[in-house]
């Protein structure tokens, strides 16, 4: 159903458990799974997200190496793009011709409270599904 599924990471647990489950999803469908960490340089300290390239790829490549391992049958990557956390997966699921992208509900304050202002940015520009995993309280 899907030939690939995108998921975006920043080092929380809540990223994590939200990959953990994009990597269920992509093997179940046979699916190759593509981890997404952004960075960008200029508004570094804004959440979800971090300041250099080196940051966002070597958090990504960890816990892909992390899935791989506890995944039996799992093909992952990981890639680092520039710029804000909503448009850079979305970017990376248009690049990709992803299928779906996953994505976790953290909890924020104030607009965004119910899903989160990375997750509403997604569901406004997805090109494709969006799966949005319960991650609150994980």
């Amino acid at each position: 159903m899907y030939d690939v599924v995108v998921v975006g990471v920043d080092g929380s647990e809540t990223a994590a458990a939200a990959a953990r489950r994009a990597a269920q999803i992509a093997v179940a469908h046979d699916s190759r799974l593509e981890i997404v960490s952004a960075y960008d340089a200029v508004e570094a300290g804004e959440a979800a997200h971090f300041a250099t390239e080196d940051d966002a790829t070597s958090v990504a490549g960890r816990l892909a190496a992390s899935l791989r391992a506890a995944t039996p049958g799992l093909r992952v990557s990981a890639s680092p793009v520039d710029g804000k956390p909503g448009d850079a997966l979305v970017q990376r699921a248009a690049e990709l011709g992803a299928g779906l992208i996953v994505i976790g509900n953290k909890r924020v304050q104030g607009v965004a409270r119910v899903f989160g202002s990375v997750a509403t940015s997604v569901m406004a520009k997805a090109p494709c599904d969006v799966y949005v995993v319960h991650t609150h309280g994980k």
